[in-house]
This record gives structure tokens, sequence and C-alpha cells, in this order.
């Protein structure tokens, strides 16, 4: 068997020497192939932006021989070769200095490829410009433009906000620059994680398509589940595929739902060992942070919709958590209808076990401190319908809450608070969770499937019995032909004393 490309985003290495490659160039060519001049696409970290750019520039260097089992060989005009201009952006962009010195570094080992020299060795903008125009004229060919990560600048320092506003300004000048290249230009394709508002960034740039959330290039990065069955069937055997899928499937951008490549190579690389493998290689602390700042109603996760402008407008002046974590990789599309207005809305979904998983633990540890067994233990419990241990272990959670997160802030006052704590921890888990669950009588506060229970959990601050609105809004009906035993669980938490005050529940028999 090929060997696996952990690491690795060069299309000519991968070819050349034997590693397993998954077949994007009927993409690549559809993309080629529509007329359309300038690109951009939006994709969390990890899920193979940097090896599509790669195997772009090869097509148009007509590297033909590098593509003879692939579905492109025998459909692409190889004729015509371009001179290709690639920027990407790595290392350290923490400051100002260090963003200008690096684009002026990725310009030069251009010039070097290009076998050009500009004149303009100190500004950035007018150095692009005459790359790109002295491009043109010593290949007499126009030019393609790959810019990989372009927004890496500023989110590398949404800690630092006055850093990511000046690299913001920095990075709009260096692409302003394509708007007056026009006519020297044959392809243009950028990538990131984030979709900046075009007035922050691409100001000017109404040429640019975004293809993000374009269906017909809903596959372009990432495995799909025919890939899993086919391609990298050889490598997984005898691991369960559906518990495969609950773990890392789960991505979608409006065509098939499909696996960040990352997991399943270091899956595959670890002996079958299941993992939160592309979580740990960025933990989101800005995000955490944005958390606790917002006062985020957690169990709002579950059930999340989006218009289309929301999703297109994010921008470090107006920050919206929903379209970071969107947009991070740490939500995913569910469906979309379309309004009584025709307006598209979205439907936004946590994509899969890892990622419930993960986030939830790292939020636990990062605002509530807590490092204990207080997750195991109602991890325990819910799988065995023992509700007094569950109600031990969340009194143990609230006790270990430091008291300065109380401290002169009202939020302890609020059901929400606490509803957020225990959902955090209930979706740690990875369980199946439903955050305002809507039924025909009203609101369920939290609905959990685990094991061969459904429990129906209602939260109340202060004495109002928690337990009695679940049976008065007969809210079990809703699971009634589930095929799973019902429990009723009322929790009351006293905003004096700030701890659970009152736990009640009943089984429902069916």
């Amino acid at each position: 068997m090929k060997k696996l490309p952990i690491g690795i985003q060069t299309f000519t290495e991968i070819v050349t020497k034997d590693y397993l490659y998954i077949d994007k160039t009927k993409e690549a060519y559809e993309l080629i192939e529509s007329g359309t001049k300038f690109y951009f696409l939006s994709r969390p970290r990890r899920f193979g932006k940097s090896l599509f750019l790669s195997t772009l520039k090869e097509i148009f260097e007509s590297n033909k021989k590098l593509f003879e089992e692939l579905y492109i060989y025998d459909k692409y005009d190889w004729s015509t070769k371009y001179p290709v201009i690639k920027l990407d952006f790595f290392g350290d962009l923490r400051s100002p200095e260090a963003l200008r010195r690096a684009i002026l570094g990725v310009l030069r080992r251009n010039q070097d490829n290009l076998g050009i020299e500009c004149y303009s060795t100190d500004d950035f903008s007018n150095c692009f410009v005459e790359l790109i125009r002295e491009t043109y004229n010593k290949y007499n060919q126009q030019v393609v433009i790959l810019i990989d990560e372009y927004d890496k600048a500023i989110l590398d320092n949404l800690d630092q906000m006055e850093v990511a506003k000046a690299n913001r300004e920095i990075i709009k000048a260096l692409y302003s620059v394509l708007k007056g290249s026009e006519e020297y230009i044959k392809f243009a394709f950028l990538t990131g994680v984030s979709k900046f508002s075009k007035a922050s960034i691409f100001s000017g740039l109404n040429m640019l398509k975004d293809i993000s959330l374009d269906s017909r290039y809903g596959n372009i990065c990432g495995y799909t589940q025919n890939d899993i069955e086919t391609t990298i069937l050889p490598y997984l055997d005898g691991v369960d595929l559906e518990k495969l899928k609950l773990w890392y499937n789960g991505y979608n951008f409006l065509k098939d739902s499909v696996y960040n490549p990352f997991d399943i190579l270091l899956f595959i690389d670890n002996q079958f060992i299941y993992k939160n493998y592309w979580f740990e290689t960025g933990t989101p602390t800005y995000l955490i942070k944005l958390i606790e700042q917002n006062s985020y109603f957690l169990p709002k996760l579950t059930n999340i919709t989006v218009d289309e402008k929301l999703l297109n407008s994010f921008d470090i002046d107006n920050i919206d958590l929903e379209v970071i974590l969107y947009q991070s990789g740490y939500l995913t599309m569910d469906k979309i209808e379309i309004d009584e207005d025709e307006d598209i809305i979205y439907h936004l979904k946590l994509p899969n076990r890892e990622v419930k998983s993960s986030l939830h633990q790292s939020i636990i540890y990062t605002l509530y401190r807590d490092k204990s067994t207080n997750k195991k233990d109602i991890s325990r419990a819910l799988r065995s319908a023992d509700l007094e241990k569950l109600k031990e272990a969340l009194d143990s959670i609230f006790a270990s809450i430091p008291y300065n997160n109380y401290t002169n802030n009202p939020i302890a006052d609020y059901e929400g608070f606490y509803a957020s704590v225990i959902y955090v921890y209930f979706q740690s888990l990875g369980i199946d969770i439903i955050g305002e669950d809507v039924t025909n009588r009203g609101r369920i506060d939290l609905t959990l499937k685990i094991s061969d229970y459904i429990y129906i959990v209602e939260f109340k601050v202060g004495k109002e019995n928690a337990l009695e609105q679940i049976k008065q809004k007969d809210y079990a009906q809703k699971y009634m032909n589930s095929g799973k035993q019902i429990y009723l669980v009322g929790i009351n938490f006293d905003r004096e004393q700030r701890c659970v005050s009152g736990f009640e529940w009943e089984m429902v028999v069916n």
C-alpha cells in the first residue's frame, strides 16, 4: 500500500514518492474551465487547502506526467504553461513588522523562482505589482496567483486586537494589487480559514468569486464516505466504519458529509486509536475567551440558525462567536431552508464526537478550572441510570467552580449559567444532546440520549418546581415511542449559595 502523507502538502512529493492521494483534480479541472478568473475558498485548518493549491500549481505549470492516473489527465489542455506566483504565510506573524518581513520574504522567493528582480525592495505593494507585470512580460503569458492562508496574520492575533487590526490593513493593501493587475492574471485562487467581509479585506475586489458554500465544490477538500469505503478501506482493516463516522465525519459544505483528512491519517498511523487529533493541533483559547466574555448560552450550540449575511460578515471589529465557530470548523452545516421571505437560513451543528468532546472539555478546563473526575462520574451515572450518583457529581461540579467566576457577575442569577455548565459536562461525553428541545407544549431545557435512556432535564433558579413543569407540560410525550427508558429530571439552583438546591427525578412508565 502507498505511504500515508502525514504533514505533506506538496503534490509533487506525494505523487513521485508513492504517497496516498485522494483525487481532487476533477474539482480543479471544473474550476479552471469555468471561465471565472478569481476564486476564494474558506475551509477549516488541516483540511487540505494547501495540497489543493499545490495541485493547481502543477496543473498550470503543465506537469502532465504527474497526473497520469488522475481524472484530469486526458481532459486538460497541457499545451500552455503558465508562470505561477505562490504566496503563503507561515511562521511568526505576531507584529506588523514581522508580517511585512514575511511578505517581502515570500515575494523574494517568487522572484528567485521566476527569475524576476523587483526594484521596490522595501515596499511590498509595489514589489507585488512589479512581480506580476514583469513575470507577464518575461514569459509573454498571463500569470497564475495562488495565495494560501491569506488570513493567518489576523487569526494568529485575535488575542491582541491592535496587532490584528494593523495586520488587516497590511494584507488589505497587498490584496488590493490584484484589482489593478487583472489584465495580467490568468487565474487567482485564495484560501484561508475565515471569510472576512469584502469591506474589511477585499475592498474593491468585486470580481472575487467565493465558492466556500458552492455545492458544486462542496467536496473540494476532505475525504468523503466513498473515499473511506474505497481508496482508504485497505488501511482500515477491522475498523468499525460506523464508529469512525461518528467520531470524525460530519463536516458539510452543502455536498457530501466529509472527514478531516488529518484525523483519518493520524487515526490509521496510530493503529486505530480514537483521539482528538485535529482538535489538539490548535486549542481555540480565543474562542473560550469570547464564550466567557459574552456569557454565551452554550446549549444554543445544538440548534443554531444563521442567515447568509451573517456567514459572510465576519470582521474583527464585530466578532460574532457563532461565525467564528463555523469558519473554524467547530460548527458545520446541518441543513438549509428558505423562509417565508425567500431568505436562505442555515442550520448549524457540532460536526462529530471529536469536536463535541474536545471543545467542551477545553471549556471545562479553561472556564471552570476543573480537572477532576466529575466528567467520568457523570458518564457512569447516565449510562447506568444512577440518578443519585448524577446528583453527587453535579454537586461536586458547582462546588469546584472558582468563587471569582461569580464575583460581581450577575450571571449566577440566571438559569442560563447553570444550564451552560451542565450542558458542557454532558456534551464533553460526546453524547446526543438537544438544547432547548422543541415540543408542542414548549421547550425542554436539555434532552439527553445515551445508551438505552432518554433524560428530559429542566432547570430553575429559585424555588419553582422544575420537575413539576416537565410533568405539567407532558414533555415526555415526544419520546414515548422511542423504545428507550425515559427519566424526568428537575434541577433547582440556589443563587445565594450557588449550588444545586433541589434534585428530583421520576422514571416514566411506557
